[in-house]
């Protein structure tokens, strides 16, 4: 093996180190609820958007294979997501997704819109959790250990991969709602206020999937 292979070997050796050490330091809330047979973290996306449904996921991870690369979902790219996700949903021993429409987020608020996702998400889960680990809220009428963990999302390998399936979903629908609802440019934003978006709105009106308590300000 010549110095340059040497080299090359000797730096993916500690990328994957360094990589193996982030994770660890994001299972501590695993590690402290180890006695739990199934630890289920759940995350939401979508709360923020003018249109388009408030999205949760719930999942729970094999303790005895690592998933590496796992992060907020925010602070992974588009292709990292969706490859994350294929490996999500392949090695997990169970996931949910919660689904809560425009129209019932008009009709009772986004947190509660928020809440009802992610009970419905945690419903879809083919095994009963024995804990959950949310990122930063407590989820109301939900009978399971609850542990609510601020900026979950980069502090948990569980919530980090139900930010994940959350928001691939969500992102996923949203580019086929663009299809059947061209103006406002849904593929691209995803439902949230950019300038195009905002400028579709102005000049079409609300779509079928706008919040309507979201956009007074602009129609």
């Amino acid at each position: 093996m010549n110095k340059r292979d040497e080299d090359r070997l000797r730096k993916q050796q500690e990328k994957l180190e360094k990589e193996l050490a982030r994770i660890e330091s994001m299972s501590v809330y695993e590690r402290e609820y180890s006695q739990c047979q199934y630890i289920c973290g759940i995350d939401e996306v979508g709360r923020g958007p003018l249109a388009g449904p408030v999205v949760a996921g719930a999942v729970i991870l094999p303790k005895n294979e690592t998933i590496l690369y796992l992060n907020d979902s925010k602070k992974l790219s588009e292709k990292k997501r969706e490859a994350l996700y294929d490996e999500i949903m392949e090695k997990a021993v169970a996931t949910g997704i919660g689904i809560v429409s425009p129209a019932r987020i008009d009709e009772i608020n986004i947190l509660q819109a928020t809440y009802e996702a992610m009970r419905i998400a945690v419903s879809n889960l083919k095994v009963h959790p024995d804990i959950l680990l949310n990122d930063a809220v407590t989820i109301p009428e939900v009978d399971i250990l609850q542990v609510p963990i601020i900026k979950g999302d980069a502090k948990s390998i569980s919530i980090a991969a139900a930010s994940i399936i959350a928001k691939v979903t969500r992102d996923r629908m949203m580019v086929e709602y663009d299809k059947v609802i061209p103006g406002y440019d849904f593929a691209s934003n995803k439902g949230y206020g950019t300038k195009a978006h905002i400028a579709g709105l102005k000049e079409l009106g609300p779509s079928p999937i706008h919040r309507t308590t979201f956009i007074k300000n602009f129609v």
